[in-house]
């Protein structure tokens, strides 16, 4: 987009020269067919020229580009009114304010027709919302649309220097933490909430935002407890009924969970959320039949709920039937899905169409879902390779050497590292059966150490560098906290397991403050690992794996950081090749066993029969006995994964 072309049509707009406007527009659009901001101001001046089904045309294919952008649902509002079609209005201006809180225009003509249909209370809603956005600052109303239309960075100048000369502002710390959790830095939007709940110990959305934060940094019990919290203030509001349930989740109280699930589906008997996250629930706890009549009656009540549709899918034992494939088919075709539920809707139905053997369209879908997540990120392959290079190039034997005797003393951790989707769901279902070993979950403590660690100047780090200038005290102080902060994550058992995958990047770091764990290195065949990754939709992070060719880099800088820290510290790490494990489970099991000095037990061998919660992507596979069905499962799709050959390079083969 040309940026004086564009001001060229907002400044003709603004003169009620419409038909110069649209001219202007439509002469930007021949340049770039994409252009969001031309489509928009094209829609607007077709609008006012009266030339609706032109204006339409151009909101159709702006949805299409943008499904989550609030303005351009504004102006769908604006058409429909201008057309007379009341309802079509209200739809458009709920979907506006849903995508932009801060859409004044659209909060009043939602109280607006609201009023008109009888729906007074409804109505009052959005006046009151009307009126908190006009007592905003206007500096907090621009963050608010930055944040909202995806200018993340400028919302950030624009939040801090707002903060600068308004410190104790509780809108604008809670603005400045949502941003915060968009970049990936949680640990200043938790200490932003909690100043934030301080200040302002009544304000809910505050409170809410916290939990949720807290929850991301895997801090159940504290996140549990503010939600207890809530929950005592009104104990029949649904809302909060539903955060209780899911930090109870967390905290493995599953029956307190089911019970709360159902209080609420007592008055909300149809809400797809709670249906979606009760399965979730039920599939975590191993109660599969449950879990899919629950994901089933969350896509009943909302045909385009793609939360549920993949839930089902990432069953990865669910068979949809053909009135199902359909429904789903049905609603990838509109042009108005949401955003997130586009891309669930496109992952599930890569993974209906690929179980009947329909390989084409299947990929298709597997594509076009991982480009809407690629949109998403941040992610820089070259910054990745980078960084992975880095750790290799410092921390070398000397290292390691010059810190002998140094770290926390503990033998309990197991870490299991490697790539997503390589087996280490696995290894950590045979090893939990042990009775001397606790599995957890994938916990964020050595990444959020590493990324305190990097230090808070912007655009620098001096992480891994800073490993060199750490005292002895230090590491030890390090490896007591890891050892104590997850102490929460265990049942009681001498052992237990971080199946972290991304901590192969900071093994440097787990040896000097931990150097008794141990570690081991999940590894599978690199196209069916890498293949594998391209199909999973993952909740949180994972970036790398929605690409062919950014998973495929990944997964040889992976490699190579491997060989190094077999190099640099000798027999410390125990590699598991998942393909070895099918052929020969007692063998390599025995193996990991003699590794961390412990005696063979039957049960990891029965692993399948062990009845604790599994919260991966691979929860139901590891309920069964072992298989090869993920096996060459890439190959039916080798005539599409040349870009993942050729990143793999000699690793392909």
């Amino acid at each position: 987009m040309n940026d004086g072309d564009a001001k060229a049509v907002r400044a003709a707009l603004s003169a009620g020269d419409f038909g110069g406007a649209l001219q202007r527009a439509e002469a930007m659009l021949q340049g770039d067919p994409a252009d969001a901001e031309a489509l928009y101001m094209a829609a607007v001046a077709a609008r006012y020229l009266k030339r609706y089904e032109r204006a339409a045309r151009y909101l159709d294919r702006l949805h299409e580009a943008m499904p989550e952008y609030g303005r351009a649902w504004q102006e769908a509002g604006h058409l429909a009114r201008a057309e007379g079609d009341d309802d079509r209005a209200l739809a458009a201006y709920a979907r506006a304010t849903r995508f932009n809180p801060a859409l004044d225009a659209s909060w009043r003509m939602l109280a607006e027709l609201l009023e008109r249909a009888g729906r007074s209370g409804e109505a009052n809603a959005a006046r009151a919302q009307e009126r908190r956005i006009a007592e905003l600052p206007g500096e907090l109303v621009a963050v608010t649309h930055h944040l909202h239309e995806g200018r993340l960075l400028r919302a950030e100048e624009v939040c801090r220097h707002f903060l600068r000369t308004h410190p104790r502002n509780v809108e604008g710390m809670r603005l400045l933490a949502q941003i915060g959790v968009k970049l990936g830095i949680l640990d200043d939007a938790e200490f932003l909430l909690e100043s934030a709940a301080v200040f302002e110990p009544d304000n809910i959305q505050v409170r809410l935002d916290y939990i949720d934060a807290l929850r991301r940094r895997q801090k159940f019990a504290k996140a549990l407890d503010e939600a207890e919290a809530l929950h005592r203030r009104d104990p029949d509001n649904p809302l909060f009924q539903s955060y209780l349930a899911i930090e109870s989740m967390q905290t493995g109280e599953y029956d307190r969970a089911f019970d709360l699930f159902d209080a609420i589906l007592e008055k909300l008997p149809r809400d797809p959320a709670t249906l979606t996250s009760r399965g979730h629930a039920l599939k975590t706890t191993g109660k599969q039949a449950q879990a899919v009549e629950s994901y089933r009656a969350a896509c009943a009540a909302k045909a385009d709920h793609g939360d549920a549709w993949y839930a089902l899918a990432n069953l990865k034992t669910y068979r949809f039937i053909d009135p199902e494939l359909a429904r789903m088919r049905e609603q990838a075709a509109r042009p108005e899905l949401a955003f997130m539920d586009r891309v669930h809707l496109s992952f599930a139905l890569g993974k209906a169409l690929e179980d009947r053997g329909e390989y084409e369209e299947s990929f298709h879908f597997y594509q076009q879902g991982n480009a809407l997540k690629r949109t998403q990120t941040r992610y820089d392959r070259a910054r990745m390779s980078a960084e992975l290079a880095k750790q290799g190039e410092t921390c070398g034997r000397e290292l390691f050497a010059d810190r002998t005797g140094a770290g926390h003393p503990a033998r309990d951790p197991i870490f299991i590292v490697g790539l997503p989707r390589a087996g280490s769901t696995l290894l950590e279902q045979i090893l939990a059966s042990h009775s001397q070993i606790d599995g957890t979950l994938e916990l964020p403590d050595i990444l959020a150490l590493a990324h305190r660690l990097r230090g808070r100047k912007a655009g620098t780090s001096r992480y891994p560098e800073v490993l060199h200038d750490l005292t002895a005290e230090q590491l030890a102080s390090f490896g007591r906290q890891f050892i104590e902060n997850t102490r929460i994550h265990r049942q009681g058992a001498p052992f237990f397991i971080d199946k972290m995958p991304n901590n192969f990047r900071h093994i440097g770091l787990i040896h000097l403050i931990l150097p008794n764990a141990k570690i081991i290195d999940a590894r599978r065949a690199p196209m069916d690992c890498c293949f594998s990754g391209f199909k999973q939709l993952f909740a949180e992070g994972q970036e790398f794996t929605y690409g062919l060719t950014e998973i495929g880099s990944y997964y040889r800088d992976y490699v190579k950081l491997m060989d190094h820290w077999d190099s640099v510290l000798p027999g410390a790490i125990l590699r598991v090749d998942h393909e070895d494990v099918l052929d020969d489970l007692e063998g390599q099991t025995r193996r990991m066993l003699d590794y961390l000095g412990l005696p063979f037990e039957q049960a990891c061998l029965d692993f399948h029969k062990t009845t604790r919660a599994v919260r991966t992507a691979s929860s139901e596979q590891v309920r069964r006995p072992i298989s090869r069905s993920g096996q060459d499962a890439w190959k039916p799709y080798a005539n599409w994964l040349g870009p993942l050959r050729e990143a793999l390079g000699p690793l392909a083969d």
